[in-house]
């Protein structure tokens, strides 16, 4: 799935252009799921892998990574996870590899990623979104700090997993819904691809699995061809990134 996630991100890329640079800018990471996270970072390539590419989060708790001006990647949450044992995957979700620092390793889908453009001309945007292109893990919201409502992506208005299709479907081992595939994913189709004869946004249109996740979580891409196009592009130096945001609350909470 690596070809359909990387669609979006490519489009980011291809924004950036400046010349008033600047050094670096911070994404400020919250837990706030009722249960321990790992957050996980992939660069694109020629950008660094951010805090080793990943790292131990508990329930309430926040930490600050720091990231060139004009680094370009996706960031997501690892759920379920137990290291210390060779057992692949060590995660229920987002796993990279069974390894508790990814080092640059993509997670395995379906997770609900984070993708950054940053820009490095302090006059000009960055970009950013969320996508369910391949599919849903944890919601997740993004904003600027201090807070903008034009620069903030909301949480979702329900928990995918509760609505999760069957077909759709990730368990753990007690049988619990932990994940949702996107239809691409759990059927590797072109029509839900947005690929081959339907690789074109003429072609791919929204199919009765994207409706689902685009009415849990309106402010997400949904699938490649999401239209309008939720993208948001503002000019900051810090970013908060909250897993398991309250659907309800759209201010920020300071540090």
């Amino acid at each position: 799935m690596e070809a359909t996630t990387s669609l979006v991100l490519s489009i980011l890329f291809l924004f950036l252009s400046g010349n008033t640079r600047v050094e670096a800018c911070n994404f400020h990471i919250i837990n706030k799921c009722p249960y321990p996270i790992w957050p996980a970072n992939a660069a694109n390539q020629g950008h660094p892998v951010l805090a080793s590419g990943g790292f131990y989060l508990p329930p309430g708790e926040q930490r600050k990574i720091q990231a060139p001006a004009d680094w370009v990647g996706r960031i997501w949450a690892r759920t379920g996870c137990k290291f210390g044992s060779d057992k692949v995957p060590a995660c229920e979700t987002g796993d990279c590899g069974g390894k508790l620092w990814c080092n640059g390793l993509i997670g395995s889908p379906p997770a609900t990623l984070v993708q950054i453009a940053l820009q490095q001309d302090k006059n000009k945007p960055s970009f950013y979104d969320v996508s369910l292109v391949d599919g849903y893990n944890v919601a997740v919201s993004v904003t600027t700090i201090p807070y903008s409502s034009k620069c903030h992506i909301g949480g979702c208005k329900r928990d995918i997993n509760d609505c999760c299709p069957q077909e759709l479907e990730v368990l753990n081992d007690k049988g619990e819904v932990v994940a949702c595939k996107s239809a691409c994913l759990a059927f590797d189709n072109d029509k839900f691809c947005c690929r081959n004869a339907y690789g074109t946004p003429s072609k791919c249109k929204p199919t009765v699995y994207s409706k689902i996740f685009k009415e849990a979580c309106p402010s997400y891409y949904s699938y490649a061809y999401d239209n309008p196009p939720p993208l948001v592009n503002c000019v900051s130096d810090d970013y908060l990134i909250t897993f398991c945001p309250s659907p309800r609350v759209s201010e920020i909470e300071s540090e």
